[in-house]
């Protein structure tokens, strides 16, 4: 049997940062990541923003480590070159019963420690934003957009500088814990059984069904598997707007919202579609509601400009119409199998979160 000191399964954003804070701190690292690339699902599937930490519940671990994500990328993306612009970012309301919704959201903003966003009146939305059709606004200075990859690069990258190593093509097949680590069978064509004295589950959509392919994880402490696809359009042509546009939200869904990437291009999205499996196929047909939502606060939007862009799909842990679960990152306290962490539900703003989330679980290990 081979042996290992840590293994990191899954090569997206929040893998990779662990894998990098792990090995940071001395730990030999192998990341297990099942397809040949890194970063194949959620995290090359989003909106690509920094977020500012504005709507979580008050000390959540999505609010907390959202907060203390962003201020870390602000720092570490100049240091390693990873291409990211401070856009900014206005939250609209369309109609004065949506005014209420915007100042709730100020106060929740400042509970979280955001306390800089500015109040903006119709006058000063037709200033910023003159093809926005608005009543009042929020302008979140600290919303920023990033290059998602060129960021997982800098984190394997500082990964791979301390020792650490990445294996592709290597799926865990499941395993088991054992008084003095975790056993895991790894890789289809011809597995390998090694034993690990730590393993990180950020396999982000699939976290629970490796989860619950290792013996010795009681499956009560494993949440629901559910996936919720977003869908994104892109604009045609020039940019009308200079920074992103959010809409007042509607219950669980923060709406069709702008987001701008690095290249300047606008991309509308994501609206939700509640799935049984993992399937990446672009509806075209969801374009009518897309143009209906948008022009709620873009009402120029012509006709024929929508173009389908691509989709993502985000690992919930919790079912259609029911709340937003917060961020679950269980230690062996939670699970009681020795070093073993399990991270659940790790969505937006996960990869604002990142590096916030690598410092957790090595709290959570007990590592400097």
């Amino acid at each position: 049997m081979e042996t290992l000191d840590c293994a990191v399964i899954g090569a997206g954003a929040v893998g990779l940062a662990i894998a990098r804070r792990l090995a940071l701190a001395g730990r030999e690292v192998v990341v297990l990541e099942a397809e040949g690339s890194i970063g194949n699902h959620t995290s090359s599937r989003n909106s690509e923003v920094i977020h500012a930490g504005i709507y979580y519940p008050t000390g959540s671990l999505r609010a907390r480590l959202c907060v203390a994500g962003k201020e870390a990328l602000y720092r570490y993306c100049p240091e390693r070159g990873v291409e990211h612009r401070r856009i900014s970012k206005a939250i609209v309301a369309t109609a004065e019963d949506e005014i209420p919704t915007l100042r709730r959201y100020k106060e929740q903003a400042e509970r979280n420690g955001v306390l800089d966003l500015t109040w903006l009146t119709r006058d000063d939305m037709a200033a910023l934003e003159p093809n926005v059709l608005a009543v009042a606004g929020l302008l979140s200075p600290s919303t920023g957009i990033i290059d998602s990859h060129g960021l997982m690069l800098a984190y394997l990258g500082d990964a791979e500088a301390h020792g650490a190593s990445i294996a592709f093509h290597s799926r865990v097949l499941g395993g088991a814990t054992c008084s003095d680590g975790i056993v895991l069978r790894v890789g289809e064509r011809d597995p390998l059984t090694v034993k690990c004295n730590l393993v990180i589950n950020a396999a982000g959509l699939c976290a629970p069904a490796v989860a619950h392919s290792i013996h010795g994880i009681a499956a009560a402490t494993i949440p629901p598997q559910h996936f919720c696809k977003g869908h994104y359009y892109v604009l045609a042509g020039r940019s009308p707007f200079g920074r992103l546009i959010y809409p007042v939200g509607s219950g669980l869904w923060h709406g069709v919202h702008v987001t701008l990437d690095l290249g300047g291009q606008v991309k509308f999205g994501p609206d939700l579609e509640w799935l049984e499996s993992i399937d990446y196929r672009f509806d075209t047909s969801r374009a009518g509601s897309f143009y209906e939502s948008i022009r709620h606060y873009y009402p120029a939007l012509p006709d024929g400009a929508l173009q389908p862009g691509y989709t993502g799909i985000r690992p919930k842990i919790t079912a259609k119409g029911e709340p937003a679960a917060d961020f679950m990152i269980q230690g062996p306290r939670e699970h009681g199998a020795p070093g073993l962490v399990n991270l659940y539900g790790i969505e937006s703003p996960g990869l604002t979160s990142s590096m916030a989330i690598g410092d957790y679980v090595a709290d959570l290990l007990g590592l400097v």
